[in-house]
Parts: C-alpha cells; sequence; structure tokens
C-alpha cells in the first residue's frame, strides 16, 4: 500500500489559502479556507481569535467572488468569535452595501471607525449611505438604524495594535509599503493640499488631452496625499489613454484598496482587463458595479459587449 499522505495542518492551509488569494484565486482560497476551519475545529488547540479570522479570510474571498451573502454569513461569524475585527466589519459592510442593506452597512461602517478613525473606505461609506438612507427613508432615516455598538476603550487599544499580517492582502497589487488604508498614516494638511494642488495641474492637463504629463502630475500628487482615491482612478483614465492597461489595472486596485465600491475604479479597471482579454476578471467588476449602482448605462453596455466575445 502506498504511505498514507500526511494531512495538512489548519496553518499550512491558511497560508496556501493566503497564497491563492494573492494571485486571485479566490474560489481556490476560499475552499482551503473552509478546509483550515475544518481542521482547527477539530483541533484541541483551537483559540477563537484564529477561528474569527479564518471566517474573516473566507468572507474576503466570497466578497471578491461576488457572493455577498455568504461574505455576510462568514463576517457575522467571524465577530461573534473575533468581536470588533476591523476587516470583518469593513467586508461585511461593503457586502451589506452591495445586497442593498444599508442601514446595516452604516451601522458596521461607525463601528470600524470608532477603531481606527482614519480608514478612507469607512468615511467614504459613511457618506454613501448616509446619501442612500436619506433618499430611501426621508430626513428620520437615523431613528430606523439598528443600534451602533460601542467599542471598548480597551478593545479599541489592542486592535488598532495589531499586526495586519493574519489577513489577506486585498490583492495582489503592491500596498504603499506592506501598510494598507486601515494603518496608514493620514497625510499632512500641508501634503493634502499640495496634492491637490498637483492634482488639479493634471485635471487640467487631462482636459487638452495631455494624457503623459498629466500621470505625472498624479504621480507627484500621490507622493504627497497616498490616500486621495480620485488620483488614482484620474491616472488610470489616462493610463487606459496611453495603453497602458496593467498600470490602469493596478491604479483601480489601488483606489479599491481606499473605496472597496468605488464606480469609476471599477468600471476603468473593467475597461483594462478587457483591453488585456481578462474577459473574466472583467465581468466580475462589471457585476461588482452594478451590484452598487444597478442602472450604470455604461456599465451595462459594456457588459453586453464583453459577453458577446465569451
Amino acid at each position: 500500500m502506498p504511505p498514507k499522505q500526511k494531512s495538512r495542518s489548519w496553518t499550512e492551509l491558511k497560508q496556501a489559502g493566503n497564497e491563492c488569494f494573492k494571485t486571485g484565486q479566490y474560489g481556490e482560497a476560499t475552499s482551503l479556507y473552509s478546509q483550515a476551519i475544518r481542521e482547527l475545529e477539530k483541533s484541541n488547540k483551537k483559540s477563537p481569535e484564529d477561528l474569527g479570522i479564518l471566517y474573516s479570510n473566507r468572507a474576503a474571498g466570497y466578497l471578491k467572488d461576488g457572493n455577498c451573502g455568504e461574505c455576510v454569513k462568514d463576517c457575522s461569524m467571524s465577530l461573534e468569535l473575533y468581536p470588533f475585527n476591523v476587516k470583518s466589519l469593513l467586508r461585511r459592510a461593503a457586502a451589506s452595501e452591495a445586497l442593498e442593506r444599508y442601514r446595516q452597512a452604516y451601522v458596521d461602517y461607525k463601528t470600524a471607525l470608532q477603531i481606527d478613525c482614519n480608514i478612507a473606505a469607512a468615511h467614504d461609506g459613511t457618506n454613501r449611505m448616509t446619501k442612500a438612507l436619506t433618499e430611501t427613508d426621508g430626513p428620520s432615516w437615523r431613528e430606523k438604524l439598528p443600534p451602533i455598538p460601542t467599542v471598548p476603550l480597551s478593545v479599541r487599544e489592542k486592535l488598532t495594535q495589531q499586526p495586519t499580517a493574519n489577513t489577506p492582502k486585498p490583492n495582489p497589487a503592491p500596498q504603499h509599503n506592506g501598510t494598507t488604508p486601515t494603518n496608514r498614516p493620514a497625510p499632512s494638511d500641508k501634503d493634502v493640499k499640495k496634492g491637490q494642488a498637483l492634482k488639479e495641474e493634471g485635471n487640467a492637463l487631462v482636459k487638452k488631452g495631455e494624457y503623459k504629463k498629466a500621470i505625472e502630475k498624479y504621480s507627484q500628487s500621490l507622493k504627497h496625499n497616498p490616500s486621495e482615491v480620485t488620483t488614482y482612478t484620474n491616472r488610470a483614465l489616462c493610463y487606459l489613454s496611453v495603453k497602458q492597461y496593467t498600470d490602469a489595472v493596478r491604479d483601480c486596485d489601488e483606489a479599491l484598496m481606499i473605496d472597496s465600491s468605488n464606480i469609476k475604479a471599477l468600471y476603468r479597471r473593467a475597461q483594462a482587463q478587457k483591453e488585456l482579454k481578462d474577459l473574466r476578471s472583467c465581468v466580475e467588476d462589471l457585476n461588482r458595479l452594478l451590484g452598487v449602482e444597478p442602472k450604470n448605462s455604461a456599465a451595462l453596455k459594456l457588459l453586453q459587449e464583453v459577453q458577446k466575445k465569451k
């Protein structure tokens, strides 16, 4: 008989899942995280925090694949095991938003901001939800919200010091020297103003059709303020115009790290992926976009074009 193959430990399965996630193999990553969850649940050494992180990782895979219902379930399980985990809160918020569960999304974005007030994605999400809820529920929309939990100070201090190595990176692109929007230091007021001035110079060059010069201005702007989402989407537009499609994808990746539902980033990344013949990723991005804005005519038109080619 052949020797029995040694089964992988939950930590090995988790690491393999992280590697698949980094290379965009989200379905395979989800499967590996599921195996890791089973192994850890069987183990005598299981800790709620480790299990919570695995559920959060699997939720990230579901979110990337557009399976928002399963993402919400896994994030809820993760938060039961590992209360106030920022990544789980942000992932559940993004999935709830895509499912048009705006009240739950608002509560999760606001809870995340109690833990770290510098999370750009949570600020942007709160603003979008405020607008959506005002439109659907009227001026008294706050009265219809579920209660927003108060995050204890001890929990805030512990979570803001957590390393980010336990969870998969949201995409395979370079990530500002290994930092993420959750822990990126906020730029100074001086840097924000300088970045804005350079961005406006870039915008003026775009209007003249001088895309290469605009790229230079946007690049200078991002050195001063790497948290400005519109600078990435504007530079991505320029990269599309000069047919540097891989660079356009990378800029959209960065924009989506800051704002996971950014319409321009999703649309421009889909455009670049179409040119790169990555039609599956193109369709995924367009479906994500339409989950946020179902009547977006440009996305509907591009989706129709791409589906004819498949």
